[in-house]
């Protein structure tokens, strides 16, 4: 593959533009608990602007108080620099809604950003989007410093004790939710989970079959959940950004590409508190009902600085990942450098990936993981798995990589297929590479090839 190969139409807008405070919109308005004044403004700008065609909606210098947002068709939102839009939090602005989260569909609240079947939309310029992720994300002691446990105890008192750490919830609702942990997917379910509200945090910014869509030079950070989260968009373009997350925020992904065609994703830097740039296709029986794999993606000069992993796909992979290309990325002190996960359950394909001139340096774990070990317990929703049910198995064949450099890891290559299925990971290449580790590699699969490569 090369990068002429991807074909990906960036959106364009009218030259008319509006500015929020034209709306109303006000840096003395809005509280943490109430962001609905500006959220009215900042939504009335939109509408306008995409009633008349279309253009770019201006939020100046300043910090910006809001509840959610809602992107509509050709619309840019653009931040100018030093302005920052701060999303509040509150049951009346973000209520309950069933949506897709971690590849099947789930009860969530309403997310800060959306955009539902909109076309030629973008959140461009120079400044910031804050999730405040801290008011609603559990964190895991082990993560944090003692200073920063005893303040994080001194705002709520509620930490689940575990074997190995505790966690701390910052509201009593979320705690409890976490022991309930109500799902389902019909609305009936939404009165249940009403009293467990802080419980079920939303992705930042959710765009849900959106075609020609631009993210460019703003800041994304402290989110909630997940940061970014396309979901059957077309024709994706994510360029100059920085994704931000403390290490220890809980479910803190970058961005999350899932069941998307035709994407374009560089120079980015990631700091996340989770897996960086993920993608994703469906989790298991629910998401093999419909078509939709994660295809022609163009992956290409993006930095990585700390996060579970630098790139990686799955483990929500069932409804197939295919053609992807990713080259010239820095990894620097991600648990996981490349890393491929599955499971049995899951099904699907991921097939023709190349990976070439990865840089990597300071990996915790593994410089290249692919594993269909990923999870234990993958029954979900009372789905039946079975041994001899091909449609529950997954596959991963046809990989590619290729001058992949890492300067210290605990083990270089690790490559685990199902037990007993050798067939599952197959056509595996590693050329040209080398890596610095702790361990020897554990290897198994079908026509594995690592060739004119070096490790010490």
């Amino acid at each position: 593959m090369k990068a002429s190969d991807f074909v990906i139409k960036v959106p364009e807008f009218p030259e008319r533009s509006v500015c929020i405070t034209d709306f109303g919109a006000s840096v003395s308005e809005g509280t943490m608990e109430d962001g609905s004044f500006n959220a009215e403004a900042i939504n009335k700008a939109i509408d306008t602007v995409s009633n008349l065609g279309g253009g770019k909606v201006i939020v100046p210098a300043g910090i910006w108080i809001t509840g959610p947002i809602r992107l509509k068709s050709n619309v840019n939102l653009h931040l100018e620099k030093q302005a920052t839009i701060k999303f509040s939090k509150n049951k009346k602005e973000y209520p309950l809604i069933i949506t897709n989260y971690e590849g099947q569909q789930a009860i969530r609240t309403v997310s800060p950003i959306t955009a539902h079947k909109a076309s030629n939309i973008g959140i461009t310029g120079y400044g910031y989007i804050d999730g405040s992720g801290e008011l609603w994300r559990p964190v895991k002691q082990f993560k944090v410093t003692d200073k920063q446990w005893q303040a994080m105890l001194k705002k709520s008192p509620y930490v689940l004790a575990t074997k190995e750490h505790g966690v701390w919830f910052p509201t009593e609702s979320a705690y409890v939710g976490n022991e309930k942990n109500i799902q389902g997917n019909d609305d009936s379910v939404l009165s249940m989970a009403a009293p467990y509200y802080d419980f079920y945090r939303p992705v930042m910014v959710s765009l849900r079959y959106c075609t020609n869509v631009l993210l460019e030079g703003v800041t994304f950070m402290n989110s909630p959940a997940w940061n970014i989260h396309p979901f059957f968009c077309e024709n994706l373009t994510v360029r100059n950004i920085s994704v931000s997350n403390p290490y220890y925020a809980q479910n803190g992904d970058g961005i999350d590409i899932e069941s998307c065609k035709n994407v374009h994703v560089h120079d980015n830097v990631f700091e996340t508190g989770d897996d960086a740039i993920c993608i994703k296709s469906g989790k298991n029986a629910e998401a093999r009902t419909f078509e939709g794999p994660c295809e022609n993606l163009y992956i290409h000069d993006c930095l990585v600085n700390e996060g579970h992993g630098g790139f990686v796909i799955g483990s929500e992979m069932s409804r197939g990942v295919k053609n992807i290309l990713v080259e010239n990325c820095t990894f620097i002190g991600t648990d996981v450098g490349i890393r491929m996960k599955s499971a049995m359950g899951r099904g699907g394909v991921v097939e023709n990936i190349e990976i070439n001139d990865i840089n990597m340096v300071n990996i915790k774990n593994e410089a290249i993981i692919l594993t269909m070990g990923y999870v234990l317990n993958l029954l979900n929703r009372n789905e039946e798995i079975k041994k001899d049910n091909e449609e529950d198995v997954p596959y991963f064949k046809d990989i590619r990589m290729n001058r992949i450099h890492c300067t210290g890891a605990d083990v270089a290559v690790k490559i685990e297929p199902i037990t007993g299925r050798p067939d599952t990971i197959s056509d595996i290449v590693i050329a040209n590479s080398d890596f610095k580790a702790t361990k020897d590699n554990v290897v198994d699969g079908e026509n594995i090839q690592i060739v004119n490569s070096m490790f010490a």
